[in-house]
């Protein structure tokens, strides 16, 4: 399992990787905004395309999530894509899901209430 957390603002955006049955799992805890897309970019994109296409981000401990979020999710899941897989979303919380359904990532990225249903489906 791997972690990443800005340096300089510990603990305002986590990430852990595992893999379930052959697909990414990812989860995140803090915040998405303009100051963590770093952090955010790292747990999402995959360089060299050394991870499997296949990718669940688990948002339901993100408190709180800007647009600034939106734009590295439409990353993950055109790079997936271009790789015969997908990104699913997870777990968000209903101001979260609220911000993903302004701008509408809900119809391009599928958005399931658990990480056990958006595996399963």
């Amino acid at each position: 399992m791997s972690q990443h957390e800005k340096a300089d603002r510990p603990g305002r955006l986590h990430a852990e990787h595992r893999m379930a049955g052959g697909i990414r799992v990812v989860t995140l805890r803090g915040e998405i905004d303009h100051d963590v897309q770093d952090v955010l970019s790292e747990a999402l994109l995959v360089e060299g395309g050394a991870a499997p296409p296949r990718t669940v981000a688990d948002l339901s401990g993100v408190t709180f999530m800007d647009s600034s979020g939106i734009n590295i999710f439409v990353a993950a899941h055109q790079q997936a894509s271009n790789a015969n897989g997908w990104v699913r979303i997870a777990g968000a919380q209903r101001s979260v899901l609220r911000v993903l359904e302004l701008v509408g990532v809900d119809t391009l990225i599928p958005c399931h209430p658990t990480t056990e249903q958006a595996l399963a489906s």
